[in-house]
């Protein structure tokens, strides 16, 4: 911040004073900065030129921000920083521009050559201390666009996901899985590698491989086109159909379908606004089903809340507002946002592909090859409230076809239901329903499949004819869930389900949840009771039991407890009595995440497991070792994960997992000892920085930024810069920012020109920030420990250097007092800048 003089301060009541009394030409005509401060009395126009002024920022009739700005006597306006710009809608990439734009100064009035960002004119109003900016987009139409701009040049990058899962046992060899998924960037076409290496744990040693995905691919507005070796699947579709019998493999074709990469999901409000008032500033907590779901700062008086940031839906919430800390009231409002497909002009979704059905370096038996395969799968928006889709495929010489129906019947009614059928194989449905009412939810499904088999086979490359396992009947498989939402601490649930096919019976699964505190800690209970059908585990009898656990938080250092204690069938059909202790602790910078151990106890036995997590700059996993009560034998996995990140030039080993589409390699320089930085993409998103190189999750297709901060609330006295970047990249694509961390010292000196007067309105600018003197010369700044160098700048022209020794000067409360700097010209040309203090 920037010291502000308390006659600047006061400007404002005399400028609505001086306008008052004068002309009424000349209120309505506006002129240069000379001619508005005429009005002001003697004397103060020497505290309005040439000093920081607190300012709103104007573009294009919208709010950029609200900023300290420097005016000088020739219509020109320097930018220090924007203070605050949380009200503003402007995106953060068009406000970054602006600020540069500014920090380098602009001409007040009509801009007639040099425009920067098509800029029209500049106009600072003395009376409401706006400073506006309009540019030839002004009149444009303020509709929100649909889609967002793809990088104009594209965008290169490689980011390839590793993935390594490894299980077995004292009696089984070791089997396992490694997968490889690479997705690259090349101009507006992205590219996806995907590669599978399995071995099954047993007596089974093939090491079994296939390439699934080997395909380019480009995005458009609304639909994609997909080109390559390939899985046919349902992307673009708003409702997802099933099939029966075999899913379509890979092959090598075509796709084309609708996409919404590039759509904007731009946050909506609710249909009917939420009013609060006020008898102060105040605060207002958002709550649904008891859970805080969003909180917002209000001003004094009558006005609505921003529902945007609120979950879609339809459903009630409890407005509580806060004033000084106290609940002054509490009421229930409606949040009335329906997420329902509900654009009337794009009422298609669709899917098309078309190709012959391939394996590529795959020795899967089962996977098929050689056949022509083609399908089409399409919803239709009926009504708001109705979902058709229909789907038709040809698979292994097989035609599936499909039909579905989603029906948002009320508010707190919806119905989905879903026909399908394949030639020489069987018919089946599937149901499902919800229905919420207050804190009650009721969610039915049931599925039927009518089978025939028999007549199904498999080719072989010799043309030799194998009969698959046959089945003939009926199967079905219904269930009604409950769950009740007691209070905030109490919750019920209830599960009733009956099946008929492989597995015959009804069983029930009831429990009862609740949260408490339990010696000072937050405590969590769970009380279950169950009867199921019979299984071989239990000798074909059925599963009847009842469970008991207690999960306990020790303290806030990450330590956890939890215990349980039951009974069930056991193997033989007779009663297992079994309780169980776990105990588990998270750390905080160590290699290790969490460690966790769990002892048990049965009928048969002592059992016993272990388990961890842990993370480093290039990989990251989790494995566990676990002994059997039952038969004493010891089993054990292990999973690894690692990405491999390659663009702009530069190359990256990373821990972290790719789940955006796009990513950004960040090299952190400073000169402080073990710090920890927050990388934060205003699309979602974040990631921890350390001094060296990291890696940064980013989003594809949308143009955004990246803001870059110290992680926890007591940052210390040091700089970021940028502290924000921008990026625009494709899916894949990978983009390079190198950010700098200086430590600072903040000082405090008075500038003089070479007869001792006071320089006033002069920028004084070092690596880590920017000041400006006040009318007695006085300027304060934070200034980089490591370079503590100032230049003076008036109307972007360099006047004069200083290197300073702050081990020589005073400091008094971490503000080092500088004194007074003589500036000259002779500065310049001195190879060893000195400080010379005056008087």
């Amino acid at each position: 911040m920037f010291p502000m003089t308390p006659i600047a301060t006061a400007l404002a009541l005399l400028i609505g004073m001086s306008a008052l009394s004068a002309p009424a030409s000349a209120a309505s005509t506006p002129g240069s900065l000379i001619t508005q401060a005429q009005g002001l009395p003697s004397g103060f126009a020497d505290h309005f030129f040439e000093v920081p002024l607190a300012v709103r920022v104007d573009l294009d009739q919208q709010l950029l921000g609200e900023a300290l700005i420097v005016l000088s006597r020739d219509d020109r306006v320097t930018l220090l920083e924007f203070t605050d710009t949380g009200d503003s809608k402007v995106p953060a990439t068009t406000r970054d521009t602006w600020q540069t734009i500014l920090e380098n100064g602009v001409a007040l009035g009509a801009c007639t050559q040099a425009c920067p960002q098509q800029m029209v004119s500049a106009f600072y109003n003395l009376e409401s201390s706006q400073l506006s900016i309009i540019t030839q987009n002004v009149e444009h139409s303020d509709e929100a666009p649909r889609y967002y701009d793809q990088p104009e040049n594209g965008s290169l990058g490689l980011i390839i996901n590793n993935q390594l899962n490894l299980n077995g046992g004292q009696e089984d060899d070791l089997g396992g899985r490694y997968g490889l998924q690479a997705s690259s960037s090349i101009g507006n076409w992205s590219q996806l590698f995907n590669l599978q290496l399995a071995r099954q744990s047993g007596n089974d040693e093939t090491l079994r491989h296939a390439i699934h995905e080997l395909y380019t691919q480009r995005e458009l507005e609304g639909n994609f086109f997909r080109l390559g070796h390939f899985t046919p699947n349902s992307d673009g579709l708003t409702r997802q159909l099933r099939s029966f019998g075999a899913s379509p493999d890979t092959a090598l074709g075509l796709m084309y379908g609708s996409s919404d990469s590039l759509a904007i999901n731009n946050p909506k409000p609710s249909v009917y606004p939420i009013y609060v008032t006020a008898n102060r500033q105040a605060a207002v907590e958002i709550y649904r089903n008891g859970l805080l779901i969003n909180t917002q700062a209000v001003a004094a008086g009558l006005q609505t809340l921003d529902t945007r940031p609120l979950p879609g839906g339809i459903y009630e919430v409890e407005v509580r507002l806060i004033e000084d800390g106290l609940t002054v009231s509490t009421t229930q409002e409606l949040v009335y946002k329906p997420s329902n497909w509900r654009n009337a002009e794009d009422r298609w979704r669709y899917n098309l592909f078309a190709g012959r059905e391939t394996k590529l370096f795959s020795n899967w038996d089962e996977q098929a090859s050689g056949s022509i395969t083609a399908g089409a799968s399409i919803n239709y928006l009926l009504h708001p409230r109705v979902v058709l889709g229909l789907s038709a495929r040809e698979v292994r010489e097989q035609l599936q076809y499909g039909g579905s129906v989603d029906w948002t019947v009320a508010n707190n009614v919806s119905v989905y239901a879903n026909l399908f059928q394949t030639q020489d194989h069987g018919t089946g449905m599937d149901l499902q329903g919800l229905y919420s009412f207050g804190a009650t939810n009721l969610v039915f499904s049931h599925n039927r499949s009518w089978l025939d088999t028999r007549d199904t086979y498999e080719t072989l490359p010799d043309g030799t004819r194998l009969r698959r396992n046959t089945f003939v009947g009926q199967t079905s498989n219904s269930s009604l869930s409950i769950n009740h939402r007691i209070d905030a601490k109490n919750s019920l649930n209830m599960r009733v389900f009956h099946s008929e096919g492989n597995v015959e019976g009804a069983g029930l699964d009831l429990g009862w949840n609740r949260r408490d505190m339990l010696m000072g800690s937050d405590a969590n209970w769970r009380f279950s009771l169950f009867d199921r059908p019979g299984t071989g585990s239990t000798n074909e009898r059925r599963n009847r039991g009842v469970d008991v656990s207690l999960s306990l938080a020790l303290g806030s250092d990450g330590r956890q407890v939890s215990g349980s204690i039951g009974s069930r069938t056991a193997r033989d059909g007779g009663r297992d009595n079994n309780a169980s202790v776990t105990f588990r602790q998270d750390l905080t910078d160590h290699v290790l995440q969490s460690v966790s151990a769990t002892a048990t106890t049965d009928t048969y036995g002592v059992g016993l497991s272990g388990m961890t997590s842990f993370s480093t700059d290039a990989i990251s996993g989790d494995g566990f070792l676990q002994r059997s009560s039952y038969n004493g034998d010891v089993t054990g996995g292990l999973n690894l994960n690692s990405t491999l990140v390659m663009g702009a030039g530069e190359m990256l080993l990373s821990s972290q997992y790719q789940g955006n589409g796009a990513g950004m390699i960040v090299d952190v320089e400073t000169d402080l000892d073990a710090i920890t930085l927050r990388a934060d993409d205003l699309s979602g998103g974040s990631a921890v920085l350390r001094p060296g190189r990291n890696y940064v999750p980013v989003s594809a297709y949308k143009s955004s930024t990246v803001s870059f901060d110290f992680e926890g609330n007591h940052p210390p006295a040091a700089n970021i810069q940028p502290a924000r970047s921008t990026y625009h990249l494709n899916k894949g694509g990978v983009d390079y920012r190198k950010i700098t961390v200086m430590k600072t010292v903040t000082v405090l000196g008075r500038l003089l020109d070479a007869q001792g007067a006071p320089l006033k309105g002069h920028q004084v600018i070092n690596h880590a920030s920017r000041g400006v003197s006040e009318v007695d010369g006085f300027f304060s700044m934070e200034m980089s420990a490591s370079a503590p160098t100032l230049e003076v700048r008036y109307q972007s022209q360099l006047l004069c250097q200083f290197r300073l020794d702050p081990t020589n000067a005073p400091n008094e409360s971490d503000v080092l007092m500088i004194g007074d700097l003589r500036c000259t010209p002779d500065t310049l040309a001195e190879a060893t800048l000195k400080v010379e203090t005056a008087g």
